[in-house]
């Protein structure tokens, strides 16, 4: 039995759905603001300018609480389909081809210097290899 959702952030969905409209409002929003800062950045108004860059400077920081409130709905999203199944469980994909393992031809060196060689432990005491 499905439910009609009446409210506007009744689901996950329309929640996600609404959080993309509004990351796209400010996106636009940001490049109108910035394009108005650089036709002011020639003028004298500096009081002007500082205003413009405090909301520049809040659009981006609006932008990313977005793009993270996106992100963590969209881990809502899928955690609640892995919790009802709603999902068909992924299946294993075998390789068509045998898979061959290449071993390296670098040649290893008959003595390793002292500092790489791993001292053995027998009886308790250390030996040097």
């Amino acid at each position: 039995m499905e439910r009609q959702f009446e409210q506007p952030f009744d689901s996950i969905e329309s929640t996600y759905d609404f959080f993309r409209l509004l990351s796209d409002a400010v996106a636009e929003a940001k490049s109108e603001l910035e394009g108005q800062i650089r036709r002011e950045s020639s003028s004298t108004s500096s009081r002007r300018l500082d205003a413009l860059r405090i909301a520049a400077y809040s659009l981006q920081k609006l932008e990313l609480h977005t793009s993270h409130s996106r992100r963590i709905l969209n881990d809502l999203r899928s955690l609640r389909r892995l919790l009802f199944e709603e999902r068909a469980a992924p299946k294993a994909v075998l390789p068509s081809q045998p898979v061959e393992i290449l071993v390296s031809a670098t040649p290893v060196p008959a003595q390793l210097p002292p500092q790489l060689t791993r001292p053995h432990v027998k009886d308790g005491s250390v030996a040097a290899a």
